[in-house]
């Protein structure tokens, strides 16, 4: 019946995708999508919100809500900008540096349990066709 209907095929794809990437990220304690935002601060200490929402396609109430809840659980710390009082930079703690590299080794195994699935070539290519597909949706 839905065969062809983007929106049925892309959310039933992403709740199997996100019952996947939850059980793995669950040893950490931390969401896919709190994974993620703190995989970018481990790996570009001193980004902005803004810039963190950019690089991974949220609204920056929403980096701020995840932010708060990194914070309070001592994974980042905010620092006040130089030149603007109101604008922070985001760091990792301690804590989060000694998670990084267990952190992109989940991402690494992640990666081959889709690869081994569906194979490199077609994972590749669904992974640059749907960044694609959003790029021309959100124009």
């Amino acid at each position: 019946m839905f065969e062809e209907c983007l929106y049925f095929n892309s959310n039933a794809l992403a709740r199997a995708v996100t019952r996947i990437w939850t059980e793995a990220y669950k040893p950490f304690g931390l969401s896919p999508p709190h994974a993620f935002l703190l995989r970018v601060v481990l790996a570009r200490p001193g980004l902005m919100p803004r810039e963190l929402a950019l690089e991974l396609a949220l609204s920056r109430s929403t980096v701020t809500r995840f932010l708060d809840s990194l914070e309070k659980r001592g994974f980042i710390a905010r620092e006040m900008t130089a030149v603007d009082g109101r604008e922070v930079h985001v760091f990792p703690t301690e804590t989060a540096k000694g998670l990084h590299c267990e952190l992109d080794a989940t991402g690494k195994k992640l990666s081959q349990r889709m690869a081994d699935i569906i194979g490199w070539e077609d994972l590749s290519l669904t992974v640059s066709n749907l960044r694609q597909m959003r790029e021309f949706i959100e124009g």
